[in-house]
């Protein structure tokens, strides 16, 4: 089972617990909404990438014209 480690920084005191049904859930509800969020990035990213190139392609540039607008 996953356990959260809680401490008292007034006292030191460090407990060791198991998460709640409700912290379980909130920590895979956490992980999707992650995951949703880095896909949605990842085909931003690639498509604006994608769009540089066809603006690069459509101007006739060389790769090493490319690499100095960069």
């Amino acid at each position: 089972m996953t356990t959260a480690i809680e401490i008292n920084c007034a006292t030191g005191e460090v407990v060791e617990r198991e998460l709640t049904d409700a912290e379980l859930a909130q920590r895979e509800a956490d992980a999707q909404a992650y995951a949703d969020q880095k896909t949605a990035d990842d085909k931003a990213a690639a498509d604006k990438a994608a769009a540089r190139e066809a603006v690069y392609a459509k101007l006739g540039l060389t790769a090493d014209e490319i690499a100095a607008i960069e």
